[in-house]
This record gives C-alpha cells, sequence and structure tokens, in this order.
C-alpha cells in the first residue's frame, strides 16, 4: 500500500505552487497563517508561574484546524511547511501542539522542511533533508511573544487610567512612535536663518557657458551661512564683477561608484515606497504573492547574499545581453551593515534570472521588475566618473569661484538601476558638465546671481525614511516593519501628509508619558539591546525563560510605580514637556496661555473622561475649554479662542426694542443657538423662550443682537413665486437653512445667507432638481429591479413552446 504523506503550509496559494513539483501521493493544505495566538485578556503570561502561557485558536482558524485534524487522520507523515523564519517555526509548533492534544501523532512521523525559494529544486531539496523542529528559534518565538504581551497588558491599563483618551502602548510600536514626535518637536523648534549664495556664469574663451560657485572672499573660505543678507551678498557681487577672471588651477580624478547589494525586507520596502509610491505593507503582500508563486526567494530577510548558483546565472544572463565590459572580474559577495542582521537567509532575487517580467498583475510585475533589476545591478561592473573642479580667480585669494562637475566614462550598473534619495535636495553639482576648459585660459564674466535661501527644518518621516531609521538603530526585525507602521495609524496616533508621518496630539501625549514614566522601555539602546538578546535566544546562547524573568524584575516595578501617579503628577509633567507644542509663542508677544474668556485665566491642559483638552484656571468660574484638535467646522464657526464668548455663557446680547425681552447666545447640544426670553410678567404656561440655531460656519463673536433678532424672525416670507402663486419661505431647520414652497422643501447651499437670499435665487434654487435621499434611491431600485423580473417572467413565458392539450373525458357522478 502507498504510504499518504500530508504537507501543511501557511496560505492556499503556496499550497497549490508546492502541490505542482510533490507526486500524487502527496496532499497539501494550508493553516491560513498563524492557527492560534495569545488569549488577548491579561493572565495569559503568568510571571509567578515560570511564564506560563495561554493559547486558544484564532477567530477564524476553526476550520482550517478541522480540515488538518481530518487529513492528519488519513496520512502516515506529515511534513510541516511553514516559511523558513521564527514566526514559520512558531506556527508549525502550534499545529504539532494542537495535534498531540488531539492525540492525533501516535505511530505517525512528523518532519519540518524549510525552503528559501518555491521551486522545484529547492522543494525536492528540502523533503530530502527533512528534520525536527527548531527549538531555539521556538524559544526565541516564545520569549518575543511573552515581552510584547508583557509589555502591551502592562503599560496599556496605565495609559487609559492615568491618560484617559490613550488607546495602547507597545513594545516597539512606542518607540517608532517616540522617533516621529521627536522629529516633529525639532521641526516646531527649528527657527529658519538666512543665508545667500553667489554664483557667476562664464564664457570660456570659445563662448561655451558654464556656471561657478563663489567659494573665498577677502581670502577667508565661505561657509554655508557666511553669506546673511542681501547687502552683503550684493556687495560680494560687486567685488567679483571688478575682477578680471582666469582659470587658475583644474583638478581631475576618477571614481567609481559600486552597485548596491541586492533588496533584504527593509531596503526593498524603501524602495518601493520611493520609485513605486507602495506602502511597506503594500510591498510585503506583493512579495509574499511573488513568493507563493515561486518567482522569487522569501521576502522576509536581512541577509544581502546571494546563492552561487544565483551569482552565475545572473553572471551569464549580463554576459550575453550587456557584453564582457558590464561583466566584473570575479563575483560581488556582500554583508549586510544593518546592527543586528543574522543574515540567515538569502537576499530577496527572482528565482530564475533569465526571466526579465513575471507577475500575475500591474502591481507584482512592477515590483518584479525593481526585484529584477536591483539583483542583476548588483552583479554588475562599477560606473566610472571623470571628476572635474576649476578654481576661477585674477590670481589672488580675493575672490575664487569654483566650478564642479563629472561625466560618465562608463555607466557600469547605472544601466540597468540607479537608487533614488528619500530626501532630494536638487541637482548635486558634481552631476553638472562642463566644457573643455584649460589653465589660464580667461574666464568672461556674463552674470552673476544672488540667491537667497533659507535653512530647512529635518524632514519629517517617510515610511521608506522610518523604516531606515529603525533598521539603523537595530529596533524591530524586517517581517515587523510593515505592521509596527499600521498600528500607529490604526491607532490613530499618526496620520500621513503627502506620505509623511505626522503625529496627532494623543500620540504626542503618549509619548511624553512613556518618556517621563517609563523612560527605560522606549529608549532606542535598550530596544535595540533587546532585540540582540531575542536574537541570542534563537541561536541557543541564552534561556529564554531567564531573560524573561530579568526583564520582568525591573518592568514590574516601573509598572507599579507609575501605578501610584497621579493625575496632577501627569498634568504638570505634560503641561511643561508639551506647553511650547499647545501654546506656541503669538507674534504680538503676549502669553499665549491668557484665557481669551476671563483675565485672570490661565490655560492648560487638563484631563477629562474622554481624554485630554485645553481648559482655563479659573474653572468653574470661568468655563472655557478647548479641544486639542478643532475640526474645520470647529475652526470656521470660531469654537477655538475666538468661542470665548460662549465660555461662561449665556452671553446677554441686548434687549428687543420691540419688546424688551432679553436676547442672548447660549450653546446647545446641537451647537450655538439664540434665544429671546419670554416675558417676565407672563402667566401662560406655553409662553416659551424662542430659540433659533446658529448657522455653521458663522463666527460666534460676529453675533450681534441685530443679526440675532433676524434669526429669531425666522422663517421669513421672500415672496411669492410667479409660476404657482404661493409663497416661498426661508428657515433654518434641523438640517440647516431652507426654503419652503408649495409644502415642498430645498437646502440652501453654504455660500448662500438665509437672512438675505432674495426671490431670483430662491426661484432659481427651487428649480433645480432635487438629488433622492438614499431610501428614495433603495425605493426606485427595487421597483425597477422588480419590474425587470416582471418582464424577463413575460418574455420567457411568450418564447416558451405551447403544450398541447389533451381531451379531458369529464364525467359526473351521480348521486345516490
Amino acid at each position: 500500500m502507498t504510504a499518504h504523506n500530508l504537507v501543511i503550509v501557511e496560505s492556499p496559494a503556496k499550497a497549490k505552487t508546492i502541490h505542482k513539483y510533490l507526486g500524487a501521493d502527496f496532499e497539501v493544505i494550508a493553516s491560513y497563517g498563524h492557527v492560534r495566538d495569545l488569549v488577548g485578556k491579561e493572565g495569559s503570561v503568568q510571571p509567578d508561574q515560570d511564564f506560563a502561557m495561554t493559547w486558544a485558536l484564532g477567530d477564524r482558524a476553526g476550520k482550517a484546524v478541522s480540515d488538518i485534524k481530518r487529513a492528519v487522520k488519513k496520512a502516515d507523515t506529515i511534513y510541516l511547511a511553514s516559511d523558513p523564519d521564527r514566526e514559520g517555526e512558531a506556527i508549525s509548533w502550534h499545529i504539532k501542539e494542537i495535534l498531540t492534544d488531539a492525540n492525533l501523532l501516535a505511530g505517525k512521523h512528523l518532519r519540518r522542511v524549510t525552503f528559501n525559494e518555491i521551486t522545484k529544486n529547492a522543494v525536492k531539496n528540502a523533503f530530502d533533508h527533512a528534520r525536527d523542529l527548531d527549538g531555539d528559534l521556538i524559544d526565541a518565538y516564545m520569549a518575543r511573544r511573552a515581552l510584547d504581551y508583557l509589555v502591551g497588558f502592562n503599560i496599556s491599563p496605565v495609559l487609559w487610567r492615568k491618560l484617559p483618551g490613550s488607546r495602547s502602548a507597545g513594545r516597539v510600536q512606542s518607540v517608532a512612535l517616540r522617533l516621529i514626535c521627536e522629529r516633529e518637536l525639532e521641526i516646531e523648534k527649528f527657527r529658519a536663518q538666512e543665508y545667500w549664495s553667489i554664483e557667476a556664469l562664464l564664457h570660456t574663451k570659445d563662448g561655451a557657458p558654464f556656471t561657478a560657485r563663489l567659494t573665498t572672499l577677502a581670502g577667508n573660505k565661505l561657509d554655508k551661512l557666511d553669506i546673511g543678507s542681501a547687502d552683503a551678498a550684493h556687495q560680494a557681487a560687486t567685488r567679483i564683477k571688478s575682477k578680471s577672471l582666469r582659470i587658475q588651477k583644474i583638478e581631475k580624478k576618477q571614481t567609481r561608484r559600486n552597485p548596491y547589494p541586492p533588496f533584504i525586507t527593509s531596503s526593498l520596502q524603501m524602495e518601493a515606497s520611493r520609485k513605486l509610491g507602495y506602502s511597506a505593507a503594500q510591498t510585503m503582500r506583493l512579495a509574499q504573492q511573488l513568493y507563493e508563486s515561486g518567482l522569487i526567494t522569501y521576502m522576509r530577510t536581512d541577509g544581502t547574499n546571494l546563492s552561487m548558483d544565483a551569482v552565475l546565472q545572473a553572471r551569464d544572463v549580463i554576459q550575453k545581453d550587456y557584453g564582457a565590459k558590464y561583466l566584473p572580474d570575479s563575483p560581488r559577495l556582500y554583508k549586510s551593515k544593518a546592527k543586528n542582521a543574522q543574515e540567515a537567509h538569502e537576499a530577496i532575487r527572482p528565482t530564475d534570472l533569465t526571466r526579465a517580467q513575471a507577475g500575475d498583475d500591474d502591481g507584482q510585475r512592477r515590483l518584479y521588475d525593481l526585484i529584477w533589476k536591483r539583483t542583476m545591478a548588483s552583479q554588475m561592473e562599477s560606473a566610472v566618473m571623470d571628476q572635474v573642479a576649476a578654481d576661477i580667480s585674477d590670481g589672488t585669494d580675493d575672490v575664487v569661484l569654483r566650478a564642479t562637475g563629472s561625466v560618465v566614462t562608463f555607466d557600469g550598473f547605472l544601466t540597468l538601476y540607479h537608487e533614488d534619495r528619500d530626501d532630494d535636495d536638487g541637482v548635486d553639482e558634481q552631476d553638472r558638465r562642463l566644457p573643455p576648459l584649460s589653465e589660464q585660459d580667461p574666464a568672461k564674466l556674463m552674470d552673476v546671481r544672488e540667491n537667497q535661501h533659507f535653512t530647512q527644518p529635518p524632514p519629517r518621516y517617510s515610511e521608506a525614511s522610518l523604516v531606515k531609521k529603525l533598521e539603523e538603530l537595530g529596533i524591530g526585525r524586517p517581517s515587523t516593519y510593515a505592521s509596527i507602521l499600521q498600528v500607529l495609524r490604526d491607532r490613530k496616533y499618526v496620520t500621513m501628509e503627502s506620505k509623511r508621518f505626522i503625529p496627532e496630539d494623543r500620540g504626542r501625549l503618549v509619548t511624553s508619558f512613556l518618556t517621563s514614566f517609563f523612560k527605560k522601555y522606549v529608549d532606542y539602546d535598550f530596544t535595540a539591546n533587546l532585540e540582540e538578546e531575542l536574537d541570542a535566544i534563537a541561536s541557543g546562547h541564552v534561556a529564554w525563560k531567564e531573560a524573561l524573568k530579568q526583564f520582568w524584575i525591573d518592568f514590574s516595578k516601573s509598572v507599579e510605580d507609575a501605578k501610584k501617579l497621579t493625575i496632577t503628577n501627569v498634568i504638570d509633567h505634560l503641561n511643561e514637556e508639551l506647553g511650547i507644542h499647545f501654546f506656541p509663542p503669538k507674534d504680538d508677544g503676549s502669553n499665549p496661555r491668557q484665557c481669551p474668556a476671563c483675565t485672570p485665566g490661565i490655560l492648560s491642559l487638563k484631563l477629562g473622561k474622554f481624554g485630554a483638552f485645553i481648559g482655563c484656571s479659573a474653572y468653574p468660574d470661568c468655563r472655557f475649554t478647548r479641544p486639542l484638535i478643532l475640526s474645520e467646522e470647529d475652526a470656521e464657526g470660531g469654537e477655538g479662542d475666538k468661542g470665548a464668548a460662549l465660555a461662561n455663557e449665556p452671553k446677554m446680547l441686548g434687549t428687543d426694542p420691540a419688546t424688551g425681552r432679553s436676547v442672548s447666545l447660549r450653546r446647545g447640544p446641537y451647537g450655538p443657538y439664540v434665544q429671546i426670553d419670554t416675558p417676565a410678567d407672563s402667566k401662560d404656561k406655553n409662553d416659551k423662550p424662542k430659540r433659533q440655531g446658529v448657522p455653521k460656519g458663522t463666527p460666534l463673536d460676529d453675533v450681534t443682537l441685530e443679526s440675532a433678532l433676524k434669526l429669531l424672525a425666522l422663517p421669513r416670507d421672500v415672496g411669492t413665486h410667479p409660476e404657482s402663486g404661493k409663497m416661498i419661505q426661508a428657515g433654518i431647520g434641523r438640517f440647516g437653512p431652507y426654503l419652503k414652497h408649495d409644502g415642498k422643501f430645498k437646502s440652501i447651499p453654504k455660500d448662500d445667507d438665509v437672512l438675505i437670499i432674495g426671490m431670483n435665487r430662491a426661484v432659481e434654487l427651487l428649480a433645480q432638481p432635487t438629488k433622492p435621499n438614499w431610501r428614495t434611491k433603495k425605493k426606485e431600485e427595487l421597483a425597477a429591479k422588480k419590474a425587470e423580473e416582471k418582464a424577463a417572467k413575460a418574455n420567457a413565458k411568450k418564447s416558451a413552446p405551447k403544450k398541447k392539450k389533451t381531451a379531458v373525458k369529464k364525467t359526473t357522478a351521480k348521486k345516490k
């Protein structure tokens, strides 16, 4: 009888590709990723019980696990073929534990197979060298998962209690958030400085134009900021114009530019962001699809090495398609410069380098093209450039100009690939081309340009530059970057603008809290050292439970200390730390913390049930408040400092001249409104104050007694409709300003004022077709669908062949 073999992988796509390379004796099924995880509640990791961990099946793992169990019962040998990294080893371990608990492995063989690429040879080789599960990798996974859980489930509750409105904290996510917030603080503290550069337009003796930059003035070598004003720039330009210039010295040198190493996970994410505009998550999703289709090697790696087979194949393609001059004498070997790089896997490359294009859709094809070009370029010859620098003066060092440029004499790898930069400063002077120059030739001055500049703040992080920074610091791992960045967005700690991270105020509050009360655990070096310790566990040099014990001793003490903090402690710290952000200096020099609603009050951060806000120190006498982030409508409607008039409501606007009744401005649950009081001597129970909402976008300080009385007079008659002869009215209702005519309503657009809209405009608006609301549209769609079904039935009935009628003899039973 033929043995039955079962192979378990993570995804159906991977299962489909592998099944092509295995015989009929193999069944391949998918686990659909991780099948179980720690229970998402407190107590799933218990430090006092030797870090015992409680696991549970994932929400959608039930069916997959049931399918696996059924398949295992029929199998003689089970091969666990999840990805060749720590997470893949963990998936295999979880499956083994589930099958062991179900007593399904008795009398069966369980083996682990890994392959860096899904090709026929790689898969066959993996099955020929099947092994047991790697205990060290599993220990490293357990330690990492326990650490992430302990940090998240211990710091997050403290955040919720001490900083209402906060979402969560994470071991690596909080450090990434700190980087974003600190960069924003640098930008806010930055003060631009003016400086000038002087550029001369010159001609050679043959009339060929070139430009040169002023580098020395009055015998002093100029730094970037040395010319700091227009007057100084003008004086320097005048000095240049008075000189008889010659080319005094020419320096030539040849430089070689070496190709970039093949992609690792982080560099692939960076370049896909720069060149293709892909997010880290999008890049990893497409790379996963390419890997599972057998088109590229495993995409979660920090190793820059290539297999010798791949190198030789690349060299053959270069020789054939580009020629011998593009092929270096010997293969290029690379070593990662990243801190903590493990280099356990090969770099990301196509599995078949003779295939220049591949992929099922445009996204896959573009990413494959990027990977193919980078891999091929990594094995090509260096580019060669001739660099030229010429000094121009009158023979003294009173004024010295320098012209620089370069010429690519051999493009080498640049014929195929050029790496982009995150923050391009424009054209590099070295990339300019110079005409032929000779020493002592005259240089005719044609023009002098005085260029004004201002120093720029450091740029905000993009996905590419943030991944690069995390990698430089040794924080996180290739497989975690995409999820870290996504969590920051999901928690609304950051927002994206022009593909750059901007911290939300919620994120800044969390970062400030953590750097003050959990400083060690968001420290860059501490986090990087912890990563090194986890890697040491993976290599079998450190016991995972011992590492957790050492971490827990100090961490648990910090948590307990933070629990003792009072809200006052937290508020005082946040006010001091973030004051410059929430209360930036004013142009007129006045106190930015001065309450706009009362004289003695000072503004500061406050914490409420739903999060932080800005309030007045004179509370409860002054009730002025301001949200940390104003919506567009609030800003337009004066709900910031300009809304101080309503802080101590009601604001009395005056007395109605016609009735003598008081008119006031107030705030209600649906926004600000004006009110005219009932007469003081009124005995009628039905005589209630009349109210009218203030239209959205109206600055509250612009609401006067006159405008309030006009609002209270609504609805008003606009005039008689010329066609129907019926009255048109204008008013403000539940959904905003409206026109009413013949029992029908029409919304008044934002640009029109309900108080002054005239007859012509009203008739024009009423003539416009009314857009149906969703209920009307739904009814119309249902009616149309029913009509179509009815028509289809009628057509089917007409086209159906008519049945012949058979005569039926009727008999009548006589009653007895």
